[in-house]
Order: C-alpha cells, then sequence, then structure tokens
C-alpha cells in the first residue's frame, strides 16, 4: 500500500543511515534515464514532505544537470538488511550541491532478489578519471557487464504520475543479451504490486541501469520495453515464470575510470 506523501519516522531514519539510491528522470532532451546516486550516510535527509539528497549524478551522467520541475523516482537499497524503499515526487532544485525532492509517495518494497553486498560510495563520486562513451547500441564490454550482473535498476514513466524507480534481481546472467540493440529478462514473482508493469501497459518508454559496485562503472541505456506472456516453462521462458520483459536500446551511455 502506498503511503501518505508524508515521510514515515522509519522511512526517515532508514534513508539518514543509506548510501545508494538509483533514480529515475528526463535528461534536458526528453530521454528517459535512471542514474547511481551515492553518498556516505546522512546525503539522504527526510522531512515531512520534502527530500533533500546532498550528492548528485556525476559528472558524465546522462542525468547529471536534469532539469528541474519534473516528477521522478528513487529507490534506496540497503544491500545488507536487503530492505528498500522507494520514492515519487516533484524534483524542485537540483544542482552541484545536490537535489532537493517533493514527496508525492513512499512505501517499502519486497527485499526478494536482492543481493547482499558492500557499498562504497566513493566509488561513484565525480572524479575527472571518469569517462563517458555514448552510442546507440550495445559495445561488446556492455553486453558482457549485463551478462555477468545479477542486479540491474529499472525506470519506467506514467503519463500523470511522472516517473518510477524499482530493482531487478535474480541469477547471474538473468538477463540475456539477444543482439547489440535489444535484451530480455524473466520477470520473477515479488510483491504482487506491478508498479513497473502497470507503467509499461500505458507507456512503453523504460531506462536499465547496470553497475559495478566494485569499479563504480555503470551502464544506463534508455529506449522501450514490452511485457510478454507465455506458458511458463514454454520456450523461451527462460524463468519459467510464463512472463518476461523484452527491451529495446535506442541510446547507451557507458561510465567507466
Amino acid at each position: 500500500m502506498l503511503d501518505s506523501p508524508r515521510l514515515s519516522q522509519g522511512a526517515t531514519r532508514f534513508l539518514a543511515s543509506q548510501r545508494f539510491v538509483a533514480l529515475t528522470g528526463r535528461d534536458r532532451d526528453g530521454l528517459l534515464w535512471i542514474s547511481p546516486v551515492a553518498g556516505e550516510p546522512g546525503f539522504l535527509r527526510g522531512r515531512d514532505d520534502m527530500l533533500s539528497v546532498s550528492s548528485t549524478p556525476r559528472d558524465g551522467d546522462p542525468l547529471h544537470h536534469m532539469p528541474i520541475e519534473q516528477q521522478i523516482g528513487l529507490i534506496a537499497i540497503d544491500f545488507a538488511t536487503r530492505r528498500r524503499v522507494r520514492i515519487n515526487g516533484k524534483l524542485l532544485s537540483a544542482d552541484d550541491a545536490g537535489l532537493t525532492l517533493r514527496v508525492d509517495q513512499s512505501y517499502g518494497n519486497c527485499p526478494q532478489y536482492i543481493h547482499r553486498r558492500a557499498v562504497d560510495a566513493g566509488g561513484f563520486a565525480a572524479s575527472p578519471l571518469i569517462r563517458a562513451r555514448r552510442a546507440e547500441f550495445l559495445h561488446p564490454s556492455d553486453q558482457a557487464m549485463i551478462a555477468a550482473a545479477d542486479t540491474f535498476f529499472l525506470g519506467t514513466t506514467h503519463p500523470s504520475r511522472g516517473s518510477d524507480a524499482s530493482h531487478r534481481g535474480g541469477p547471474t546472467g538473468f538477463v540475456r543479451v539477444d543482439s547489440p540493440g535489444s535484451l530480455c529478462w524473466p520477470d520473477f514473482p515479488g510483491n504482487n504490486m506491478f508498479n513497473s508493469l502497470g507503467n509499461l501497459a500505458v507507456d512503453d518508454e523504460a531506462a536499465l541501469l547496470f553497475v559495478d559496485f566494485v569499479t563504480g562503472a555503470s551502464l544506463h541505456l534508455s529506449g522501450t520495453a514490452q511485457v510478454r506472456w507465455t506458458a511458463p516453462g514454454a520456450a523461451g521462458d527462460d524463468g519459467g515464470v510464463g512472463r518476461s520483459v523484452a527491451f529495446s536500446v535506442e541510446a547507451v551511455v557507458a561510465l567507466t575510470k
């Protein structure tokens, strides 16, 4: 169930202890992206219906200097406890000092498929050593990163409610690269809220984020996604769940050090 626009005391305490969020929004050209934002505990400060983030997407990130007055979504995850909180709201300010968000919705989320890991916030800090590569298709190194992933973040959008950020996890290699322009993953059962799938049913715009939590490298994809239904266990049903999502790549940004 969705909470009220006011952040609960529990959510505020949880956010204050976190080091990492994934944020969904649009760049200055209107493309949908999802990006990592990290900091030391305390970089997320919530009060009533306001959330302040004392960090921003780094240089080269497609959401660096993102436009304000847009509806964005973010998800904060504690990978040690496998707890997560999702927040949707309006971006009121964005500059080099951080972001300010007026909260419209905040709610907890199912801990399934969250792999326990340590997160070094410094790995996602701004650095002159970061290299950004932009393309319209997946480079072989991008495909290798996807094939090695057990986690990614999914950004979707709704015509009236704006952007949303969510998490997807599974066994290593659960995301299948079919070509340099397409990939697919099984949609495992979760909390049965279907926020992301509901958004895709009315707007097929989507964004994906793959992260190397050791090096701080990130792979950002913008494109479209369609939900596919089959009989569970049928040919091509990799997860045996009868439901998968096919993603078509339209733009790629890869950040490495």
